[in-house]
Formats: structure tokens, C-alpha cells, sequence
């Protein structure tokens, strides 16, 4: 996904966990976004 159709969002993450994400996200070949939205889906799939 490229952000098309999607919305802007803001969201406060300690610097410590986003570089990490950034990092990871880097060594995997995604956007820290994708990431994020996987741990969403993730998330609500598991709680609803």
C-alpha cells in the first residue's frame, strides 16, 4: 500500500521504539507506515 486512500494520521511514539522501527523497517524493505498498519490489523483481528 501506497498511502493512496488512506488518511494522515499522528501518533506519539518514544524516539527510542521509532528508530527502532525505522531500523527494522529498512533492514525489511518496508515503510515504518506498513509496519504500523500490520500491527493494526494484527491488533483489532485479535481483539474483535
Amino acid at each position: 500500500m501506497n498511502g493512496q486512500g488512506t488518511t494522515r494520521r499522528t501518533v506519539r511514539v518514544a524516539d527510542p521504539l521509532w528508530t527502532d522501527a525505522l531500523t527494522l523497517a529498512e533492514r525489511r524493505g518496508e515503510t515504518v507506515s506498513e509496519i504500523i498498519r500490520k500491527a493494526l490489523r494484527a491488533y483489532v483481528a485479535e481483539h474483535a
